[in-house]
């Protein structure tokens, strides 16, 4: 398998778990809490990175640089889903009190100070609504950041194998 081969699959991998992500929104009615928001950008951010990569197939320092890329992206998204799950994780009297919706936070705070706020959670980042073989969804996205950044590393850093042109 080629890297560009590898990074396709990759893309194709989150423009499924983005595709989930929204049926479960609009066809299942749960509504993302502001920490399931930033675990999307974190996915699309993969998304689009692994698109950049297959289409620009690089030689081998570009793949090196698109894997410490990707593995950013990835790291990024699990420390995310990590702190989602510590704040599901929680007794409920130990749980923040909701706070503003993230549409409201965007429009009167600074980005930075929105970071601040999400990332600290709240009450309705607590609530547990879906599960999958008793894993909550920041766990599954968390296994697919991982995975996702592996695969990033495997693709991307591996020799590859030579191109036969006739």
């Amino acid at each position: 398998m080629t890297a560009r081969r590898g990074n396709l699959l990759g893309f194709l991998a989150c423009v499924g778990l983005l595709a989930y992500a929204y049926y479960a929104q609009f066809v299942m009615h749960l509504d993302p809490c502001p920490l399931c928001i930033f675990q999307r950008i974190g996915i699309f951010v993969l998304c689009v990175i692994f698109l950049v990569a297959t289409l620009h197939d690089p030689e081998a320092f570009g793949r090196r640089v698109y894997a410490v890329i990707l593995t950013l992206a990835a790291l990024a998204t699990i420390g995310v889903a990590l702190r989602h799950l510590y704040i599901q994780s929680l007794p409920p009297d130990a749980v923040p009190a909701c706070g503003a919706s993230l549409d409201f936070m965007l429009k009167v705070f600074s980005l930075s100070e929105v970071l601040v706020k999400v990332l600290t959670g709240s009450g309705e980042c607590a609530k547990v609504t879906w599960t999958f073989l008793g894993l909550a969804m920041p766990a599954w996205v968390l296994i697919s950041a991982l995975v996702l950044g592996a695969w990033a590393l495997w693709v991307n850093l591996r020799r590859q194998p030579p191109v036969l042109r006739f």
